[in-house]
């Protein structure tokens, strides 16, 4: 079906109207579980999902005539990306659409930790009056280290700006990055450095699992930690043990390593981390909001009118 796109998840209505304009036909199947969308695939030429399912090697082969993918949102990690690309596949993701949001959530985050503004919150709530206990700390004159310097890091490390910090970054993946807002320095800077260190790397072979036990032994001083990133590029129980240690002062959490009840409950560190006064979560909302709910379809648009497939 020439120009035909199928989208098996929720998405606002500015991509399908864009699309329609440059000339293709939607298909709108927000509730289109994987089965039903691998029985009808190779009847499109693009598809445009969100988290819903994996389109892994076997859903790309029923996919025949398929020539692009739309992800709304920043990661690909859903994707087998090295088979769609080996297929001749175009890729399109929209961080663009989403930094703002993961910037100030993740502002947030730390902010609410380091003044313990929801547990003093539920204290008082309890009828509880701790000025001591509440007492918490000032990020000016503190460094920042924030590992992955993409859409997200940059939007972070700008938010930050105001606050008299020092913000260092390193990204494996590429050099020369120093901007107004954060410098680029090693790895072994950031453990000897960092007062903060925030993740905003993808979720790839090399960084699944990448904070362990050891991981958090190599800094020097005692952190706050977020990860905004994805769950499985950090061991939960590696965090809760380093809270034990003093190594990490408080964690913010947007994304776990299992995501969703009942399969959540069922993990081995989950009641302990529901317990701990020292961990902030929420539920992989940090690129969620209102705003980006629409921008993330107006960059997946912007993008495919610039490939010109139609």
């Amino acid at each position: 079906m020439k120009n035909h796109i199928l989208i098996v998840d929720d998405l606002h209505p500015a991509f399908m109207e864009q699309a329609q304009a440059l000339g293709y036909t939607i298909d709108y199947q927000p509730d289109m579980k994987l089965e039903g969308a691998a029985e009808i695939i190779n009847n499109y030429d693009g598809l445009v999902i969100r988290s819903k399912f994996q389109v892994d090697k076997a859903f790309l082969d029923l996919a025949t005539n398929l020539r692009f993918i739309c992800r709304a949102g920043a990661g690909m990690d859903n994707i087998d990306e090295d088979y769609a690309i080996s297929k001749g596949l175009i890729l399109i993701n929209a961080p663009e659409g989403n930094r703002d949001a993961v910037g100030e959530h993740a502002m947030g985050m730390l902010l609410s930790l380091m003044n313990n503004l929801n547990r003093a919150d539920a204290e008082v709530r309890d009828g509880k009056w701790l000025r001591e206990e509440s007492r918490g700390y000032e990020l000016k004159g503190r460094t920042v280290g924030i590992i992955g310097y993409g859409n997200m890091g940059q939007a972070f490390a700008k938010r930050l700006s105001g606050f008299d910090v020092e913000v260092i970054a390193f990204d494996k993946y590429k050099t020369g990055f120093s901007d107004r807002y954060a410098r680029e320095v090693s790895m072994e800077q950031i453990v000897k450095h960092s007062d903060v260190l925030s993740l905003h790397v993808p979720l790839t072979r090399e960084t699944n699992r990448m904070v362990d036990d050891e991981y958090f032994f190599h800094f020097r001083k005692p952190i706050f930690f977020l990860n905004l990133a994805r769950g499985k590029v950090v061991k939960t129980q590696a965090v809760l043990n380093a809270i034990k240690q003093g190594k990490v002062l408080g964690a913010g959490l947007d994304v776990l390593e299992v995501e969703k009840f009942p399969a959540l409950a069922e993990q081995p560190w989950f009641d302990e981390l529901r317990a701990n006064g020292k961990v902030l979560l929420s539920p992989h909302v940090g690129g969620w909001t209102f705003e980006s709910y629409r921008k993330i379809s107006e960059v997946m648009a912007q993008k495919l009118g610039e490939i010109g497939l139609a």
